[in-house]
């Protein structure tokens, strides 16, 4: 079970997309360095990392989903591979708008970018490719596919709406529907654009819709740039130069959604783990070894290396996790989740925990947007508003039922 929150990994062929998919999850996606190895979105769990308010309140901790170590818990969401983008895919190039109408589910996108320049726009093995027009083609590409569905539409739609008297946003949320988009998307993407005055019979001219676009996908399909395969020769010269170009945010980029990854890297570590020849927390600055664990009883449980895989550790160790502190793949996924704007609310039987409890408390975990009031998680938790009576925190603080759940007030009891 996931969170309902959605995550879509999108970008070209061979960039280590499916590589990520597997170092964030349990799934088997394939990886293969020729375009289109992915044809149908492969799909899995991923892990959304967050201080669990067990270790605050000295309780034990059982979750029924996902689980917790050391106070932090690891909450599940749904992530999803969308198979590779070439460049004119929304004028249906390579697989063309398939690719793009799977990316109508998702929250948060995912751009994993080959940072080492050695596959080309189409996915093809090269040398001294510009990472940074990957993240300008992609961009424009889903630009370019709003764009052009809500110009075929607009014209039709206009004399309609007119003869109702629908507002600007009432008539772009009914054109945008298809995308899963709340109404407040397209005011907040309206308030962007500067376009909230204008009255509807003067909109429709090329320029604002495109200026609306660019706002509507800001607020719509927020970015998170997963800069992978930095371990590469090539990679820090490349993402030296990324850097330098977003100090000013455009393509809907910024310095502050971009993330230092190395998804084979993850991936490797996870297996070596699994296979008891290294102790590793997933997304953790380091591992140890049999010959490095300290813990005795560890230590026995461990086997011992071979020649190559220890090599190949001492690279990881060296080139990644020394380097920049981590692998990367898990600051994605916080990232991403913090970018679609989610709170986690910990709803509880009891509130007697307090006091000190025995039994695991804070077995659930589930993330809703913020700007979510209290009667609406009810909703969502409950099934049913007819079984809602109220509700209240720790401390014995009632909740107004139109009270905006919040950080620090996330711990609830529902009667």
């Amino acid at each position: 079970m996931s969170s309902g929150f959605v995550i879509a990994c999108v970008g070209k062929p061979s960039a280590g997309k499916s590589s990520f998919l597997n170092a964030v999850t349990d799934a088997a996606a394939k990886v293969g360095n020729y375009p289109f190895t992915t044809i149908e979105p492969n799909q899995g769990i991923a892990y959304y990392p967050l201080e669990c308010p067990c270790a605050q309140h000295h309780v034990p901790c059982k979750p029924r989903y996902g689980w917790c170590r050391d106070g932090t818990r690891y909450v599940p969401v749904r992530i999803i591979d969308v198979a590779g983008l070439v460049p004119g895919a929304s004028q249906g190039r390579g697989l063309g708008n398939r690719f793009l109408d799977d990316l109508r589910t998702a929250d948060v996108l995912v751009h994993v970018v080959d940072a080492s320049g050695t596959t080309d726009a189409e996915g093809r093995e090269t040398k001294g490719y510009d990472p940074l027009d990957d993240i300008r083609w992609l961009r424009s590409e889903i630009e370019e596919w709003v764009f052009g569905n809500l110009e075929r539409k607009w014209g039709g739609t206009l004399r309609r709406h007119l003869a109702v008297k629908a507002t600007v946003a009432d008539t772009l949320h009914a054109q945008l529907a298809g995308y899963g988009t709340l109404r407040g998307v397209v005011q907040r993407a309206l308030d962007l654009a500067r376009l909230s005055d204008l009255q509807l019979e003067a909109w429709g001219t090329k320029d604002q819709l495109r200026r609306f676009v660019r706002c509507f996908l800001d607020v719509r399909f927020p970015t998170v740039v997963a800069l992978n395969k930095i371990d590469m020769p090539d990679s820090t010269r490349n993402i030296s130069a990324i850097m330098r170009k977003y100090r000013v945010p455009s393509d809907g980029v910024s310095m502050d959604n971009i993330v230092l990854t190395s998804a084979l890297s993850e991936v490797f570590l996870r297996k070596m783990a699994k296979q008891k020849f290294i102790l590793y927390a997933p997304g953790s600055g380091d591992f140890t070894t049999q010959e490095t664990e300290p813990n005795s009883e560890e230590k026995q449980r461990l086997h011992s290396l071979d020649e190559r895989s220890a090599r190949r550790l001492e690279n990881i160790s060296d080139l990644v996790l020394f380097r920049y502190g981590s692998t990367g793949v898990q600051e994605v996924i916080r990232k991403a989740v913090d970018l679609g704007g989610f709170v986690p609310v910990f709803p509880v039987k009891s509130l007697n925990f307090a006091n000190g409890s025995a039994k695991p408390t804070f077995q659930e975990c589930v993330l809703v947007s913020r700007g979510t009031t209290v009667r609406e998680c009810a909703k969502r938790l409950l099934h049913s508003e007819t079984e809602y009576r109220g509700a209240e925190t720790v401390g014995g603080i009632q909740l107004a039922e139109d009270e905006v759940v919040v950080e620090g007030r996330n711990i609830i009891r529902f009667t």
